[in-house]
C-alpha cells in the first residue's frame, strides 16, 4: 500500500498539523515582495458584509495577504469534500470561519449559512466560484444569487504571482517561486440587482466572471490570447 494512498485515506488531521503551514505563509508574506492594489478602498473601509470571489488556483496566499481584522470578519465557502476539510482546517488557523458545501453538494446548507453570515454576523463571505471541480475560470451562479438575495456587493479579488509553479490539477493550482512578487488586486465592487430572472442572472454571472478574469494574470491564458 503506497504512502500516497494512506495519506488520501486520512479524512481529518489534528488542528496542530495546520499551525505550521499557516505561520509559514504569514512569514513568507513578510519576507517576499508583496503588493495590494485596492483602488476602490474596499479593505481600508472595513465595511462588511460583502461577497468576495477568487479563482480556486489562487487560494494559497489569499488568507495570508489580509490582516487579522479582515480574517476575523471572513467566512469562507469551502467544499464538503475531504480536500475541503484540509482547507477549512488551514483557514481556521488564520481565524477564518467556514461554511461547508458547494453548488453540487449541500447547496441549501451553503445558502443558509452564507446568508446568516451576511445578514446576522455582518461578515465577508468568500467564494472560489469555479470550485471545487471547475471548469477553470468559469463562475458558478451561487455568488450572484446570494448577492441578489441579500443586497450586498461582490468584490472580485485576484492573487497574482510574477513567477510560479503550476500543479497538474484541474485548476492548475499555482505556487509562487521563492523570488516571485505576490500581488493581490481588488476589483471595483459590483452591485447585483434584486429579483433577477434567469437570463438576468446569467448576464450578471458573465459580468462578474469577466471582471474577475480582467484582474487575473495567467501566463498560459495570456499566451493563448496573443
Amino acid at each position: 500500500m503506497s504512502l500516497k494512498y494512506r495519506f488520501r485515506q486520512i479524512k481529518k488531521f489534528p488542528d496542530w498539523f495546520f499551525w505550521f503551514p499557516a505561520k509559514f505563509l504569514l512569514l513568507l508574506r513578510r519576507v517576499m515582495r508583496t503588493e495590494i492594489i485596492d483602488d476602490a478602498g474596499s479593505i481600508a473601509a472595513k465595511n462588511p458584509p460583502a461577497i468576495t470571489v477568487l479563482w480556486h488556483n489562487r487560494l494559497l496566499f489569499f488568507p495570508a495577504m489580509f490582516d487579522r481584522w479582515e480574517r476575523d470578519h471572513t467566512v469562507a465557502v469551502i467544499s464538503a469534500s475531504r480536500d475541503g476539510e484540509y482547507i477549512a482546517d488551514l483557514c481556521r488557523q488564520f481565524g477564518i470561519e467556514s461554511v461547508r458545501g458547494s453548488t453540487s453538494r449541500k447547496a441549501v446548507q451553503v445558502l443558509v449559512g452564507a446568508m446568516k453570515s451576511i445578514l446576522m454576523k455582518r461578515k465577508y463571505v468568500s467564494f472560489t466560484p469555479d470550485g471545487p471541480r471547475g471548469p477553470k475560470y468559469v463562475m458558478s451562479r451561487g455568488p450572484i444569487h446570494l448577492a441578489s438575495e441579500t443586497g450586498v456587493r461582490i468584490i472580485p479579488i485576484a492573487v497574482n504571482y510574477s513567477s510560479y509553479w503550476e500543479l497538474k490539477s484541474w485548476d492548475g493550482f499555482q505556487i509562487p517561486k521563492p523570488w516571485a512578487k505576490i500581488t493581490m488586486r481588488l476589483g471595483e465592487p459590483v452591485s447585483i440587482p434584486p429579483n433577477l430572472k434567469e437570463e438576468e442572472l446569467e448576464r450578471w454571472r458573465l459580468e462578474v466572471q469577466n471582471r474577475l478574469n480582467a484582474i487575473t494574470v495567467d501566463r498560459k491564458r495570456r499566451s493563448a490570447e496573443s
